[in-house]
């Protein structure tokens, strides 16, 4: 009670001095102070970053098998192999860390089914086979060559699939897609509200979903999923959680739920990760959906701890998910309006150089 007391006595004492907006908007000890004592709005964030930063170390540390920190090393190793001028040793430093994943989760089986193992598998056959001489590097290569020594011999079965090494882009498989016809698409793409009574096809929403995954990505990690609702029961519990649905909602046939998984992470420097990725690849995915005549409406998600909740109930949420957005898709009603959405100028987003004193 002394504790309560005290809360709302300086909380009274800094309102009737006009104490509060001023230093807790200057200064960062205040601000800290303001949400420790007055706000909970990033209580749930906070949370997630921990449990997402536990897992990832705890499963590293138990397992040496963590998917994300492989994931993470391989695409290291990538940019070791792609250095101009490249250096003949290198990785050294995690290279120990990366086979220890690698031993653990490796399955081969999977090479033929799963193309992120044979990247795994290519990128350390050729960090091997390149690297100069030292002693950790033919010590770890032996424990790789004894794990893979029967895949070795059966390399001719990667469905005529090329090594997942650094790689020259030839400008001559680069698509005839010209800037004209790219903006169009942009100008043409509009939040749609309103679809056709259509079943929205899985494999069209899937192949979708195969060109978001080829968005860029921090380490490649690609920290987020899609979590498709088509079901009409499910759909009831989370087509009205997000804001801004009001009008069109009984329309919406699918709605996906795009999460952000925070035990890719072992620091908290990359918490804001989730949000960048996924938002690379949501844009991706809507222009997809345009190639293949369906439509969507991205629908913010607020942090409001009522509407989190729910949806970590419904989705079963682990408590380092985050969810990031929502969008409704469908086969767009041609008699339906969109927004024009005039966006802003050119002058208005973008400087060159702002800030340099020459």
């Amino acid at each position: 009670m002394k504790k309560i007391l005290g809360k709302l006595y300086f909380k009274v004492l800094l309102f009737k001095n006009n104490i509060l907006p001023r230093y807790f908007i200057a200064t960062p000890f205040f601000s800290k102070l303001y949400y420790f004592l007055f706000s909970s709005t990033f209580n749930r964030e906070q949370h997630a970053v921990l449990k997402g930063k536990i897992n990832h170390l705890k499963e590293l540390e138990r397992d040496k098998a963590n998917i994300y920190t492989l994931i993470r090393n391989t695409h290291r190793i990538e940019k070791g192999l792609l250095m101009r001028p490249r250096r003949d040793v290198f990785a050294l430093d995690y290279i120990e860390e990366t086979i220890e994943a690698f031993l653990n989760i490796w399955d081969p089986k999977k090479i033929d089914i799963d193309l992120q193992y044979k990247w795994f598998y290519d990128v350390l056959s050729e960090y091997f086979s390149t690297s100069g001489d030292n002693e950790l590097i033919s010590k770890l290569a032996t424990k790789f060559n004894n794990k893979v020594i029967n895949v070795k011999t059966n390399e001719a079965s990667f469905n005529g699939i090329e090594k997942s090494i650094p790689y020259h882009r030839l400008e001559e498989e680069k698509p005839n897609i010209s800037y004209e016809d790219f903006f169009k698409l942009m100008r043409f793409r509009r939040s749609v509200r309103w679809f056709l009574d259509k079943k929205v096809p899985r494999t069209l929403i899937d192949k979708a979903i195969l060109a978001a995954a080829q968005s860029p990505s921090a380490c490649n990690r690609q920290p987020f999923e899609y979590r498709v609702i088509d079901d009409p029961e499910l759909l009831k519990g989370v087509v009205n959680l997000p804001g801004g649905v009001r009008g069109y909602v009984d329309g919406i046939q699918t709605i996906i739920v795009v999460l952000g998984n925070l035990d890719a992470y072992f620091d908290e420097r990359d918490r804001h990760v989730i949000y960048i990725d996924a938002s690379l690849a949501n844009m991706s995915f809507m222009l997809a959906l345009e190639t293949l005549g369906l439509s969507s409406c991205a629908i913010n998600w607020p942090d409001v701890e009522v509407l989190e909740k729910k949806m970590e109930h419904i989705l079963k949420l682990e408590k380092h998910q985050r969810p990031i957005m929502c969008m409704a898709v469908g086969y767009p009603d041609p008699l339906g309006k969109v927004a024009f959405s005039e966006k802003r100028t050119l002058e208005h987003i973008r400087t060159y150089n702002y800030g340099n004193s020459n």
